[in-house]
């Protein structure tokens, strides 16, 4: 089986191609829309959830070679495996990403299960060993992290944007980031909310500056 090396890629406004038009497909355009992907869908059929679907360029042919054309990724979903392996090839052939769903061995990449809280995102996968591990795992960590992640990472960002335009010292950036983002901060959110959060960074900050 083969090893993959972790990454997060963009593909904001990067032309990305789902081949197939049934309720997978239609998971796959939702997911790459969210990424900020331009997504183009070719299949003879869709189903009424891709029909709906808006922001998205439907080509209602078969898969042609031709509709991978300046694609940065390519995800296979069809009922014909056949036309599945020819995507993966012309994929292949063109230096293109490619996943056929369910097929690792027909994979250049695999799209881990992932949990998002706002910009924390965690992501989980067994290499195509048994995705419905990676599935549980997610749902367990879905119960662990809570919806104060997506404001505490918020506010980080927020402080980091300052603290990157205030304070000049590597070091001390350093240090500052460092203890506005240690888990006592995040109890803060929980325990006395997000403006207690911002407050206490603040003075972490002032302090820092003062010294």
């Amino acid at each position: 089986m083969a090893k993959y090396y972790p990454i997060f890629l963009n593909i904001q406004d990067k032309k990305c191609v789902v081949i197939g038009g049934g309720n997978v497909a239609w998971r796959k355009v939702c997911s790459l829309k969210e990424a900020g992907a331009r997504v183009t869908v070719v299949s003879p059929e869709f189903c009424p959830e891709l029909e709906k679907e808006t922001e998205i360029e439907r080509i209602k042919q078969k898969y042609d070679k031709e509709f991978l054309k300046e694609a940065l990724v390519v995800i296979a979903s069809t009922d014909d495996e056949e036309v599945n392996k020819k995507i993966y090839s012309d994929a292949m052939e063109k230096g293109i990403l490619v996943n056929v769903v369910d097929k690792p061995e027909f994979c250049s990449f695999i799209v881990p299960s992932s949990m998002v809280r706002g910009d924390l995102r965690i992501s989980i996968s067994t290499g195509g060993a048994s995705p419905a591990l990676a599935r549980n795992i997610r749902e367990y960590l879905e119960k662990q992290f809570g919806k104060e992640y997506d404001e505490f990472t918020k506010l980080l960002s927020e402080m980091r944007r300052k603290v990157l335009s205030e304070i000049v010292d590597e070091s001390i950036r350093r240090d500052i980031l460092q203890q506005i983002a240690a888990l006592d901060m995040l109890e803060v959110v929980k325990e006395r909310g997000i403006l207690e959060a911002k407050k206490r960074m603040l003075e972490i900050i002032s302090e820092k500056i003062l010294k």
